[in-house]
């Protein structure tokens, strides 16, 4: 991006079987807008008996996103939703004063050669909303907004930008694009951007400010309105960002909130049981020992 202000490498995280690449919250940037959160997953090769599961583990004061480029991932709740999600799609579930879910391969490809590839993203609610019921919208890949231009493919995952509007039922202005191209590409969208905004290079490469940056890297902006840059051929891109909220956000494990006191109420109500049950699960992942949840 013309104006980069800051330029992030993806550092990598273990979550069980394989490794995923963080890419927020990072030291010297802790939100882009209200996105808090965002591991890379993958891409990873699977055998038979290799499995993703998550086992129970709670939410609250946010909207997870999850969006899949390979692979397929089934997803219980303690809303009693039980989906299974493929690419393209998108699962938004809002945690608001709290819910639990799983994540884990689906059984019919639990003994077969599998690939997951994905993003898991994390959007903090408005201060209003961060105790609200808890919900679970899943979005066919279909109904997303999908457009081309001057050979460029867009796809609005989330939010409201380009005078269009995905169906993912966000609680502020922000946006989630995807932008893809096979041959060499200028892109010149900040007249359409607003708030705080960030690229994150999923492959291929892109060429600003007489640099070039490559896949596993985000790049910050300055000024959003001033989004400018050279995309390489095969090259795809993820931009996302929208209005920062007034107030600080924190971050402990699986939780976020305005609110440090939400936070440690909800450590206790997790250590005593006390969140919804997801039907038909039974192990749930223990509260990590203090200081054992680092952004870094």
């Amino acid at each position: 991006m013309s104006n980069t202000k800051l330029i992030i490498e993806e550092r990598a995280a273990d979550i069980g079987n394989f490794m995923v690449g963080r890419l927020l919250p990072f030291r010297q940037k802790r939100m882009v807008g209200p996105f808090i959160f965002i591991d890379h997953m993958g891409p990873a090769h699977l055998g038979p008996g290799q499995n993703m599961d998550v086992d129970m583990h709670p939410h609250i004061g946010l909207s997870t996103l999850t969006f899949l480029f390979e692979g397929s991932v089934f997803h219980r709740d303690s809303l009693g939703t039980a989906i299974e999600i493929k690419p393209g799609a998108v699962n938004w579930m809002t945690a608001g004063k709290g819910v639990v879910h799983t994540e884990r391969t689906p059984e019919y490809l639990r003994d077969q050669e599998k690939e997951l590839h994905g993003l898991q993203i994390w959007v903090a609610l408005p201060k209003e909303e961060e105790e609200c019921e808890p919900s679970f919208t899943h979005i066919n890949a279909s109904d997303l907004p999908a457009w081309e231009d001057n050979d460029v493919n867009y796809k609005l995952i989330a939010g409201e930008v380009f005078g269009k509007k995905s169906p993912v039922p966000v609680y502020s202005p922000l946006y989630l694009i995807e932008i893809k191209t096979k041959e060499a590409k200028t892109i010149n969208i900040g007249e359409h951007l607003f708030g705080e905004s960030a690229l994150y290079i999923l492959e291929g490469a892109i060429k600003t400010d007489g640099n070039t940056f490559g896949p596993k890297q985000i790049l910050v902006a300055k000024d959003s309105t001033l989004c400018s840059f050279e995309m390489e051929a095969n090259t795809s891109v993820y931009i996302f960002g929208g209005e920062a909220f007034p107030e600080e956000r924190f971050i402990e494990w699986n939780f976020v909130s305005s609110n440090k006191d939400l936070i440690e109420k909800a450590k206790k109500d997790w250590t005593n049981d006390a969140f919804p049950k997801v039907p038909n699960e039974s192990v749930r992942v223990p509260l990590p020992q203090p200081k054992s949840f680092k952004s870094k």
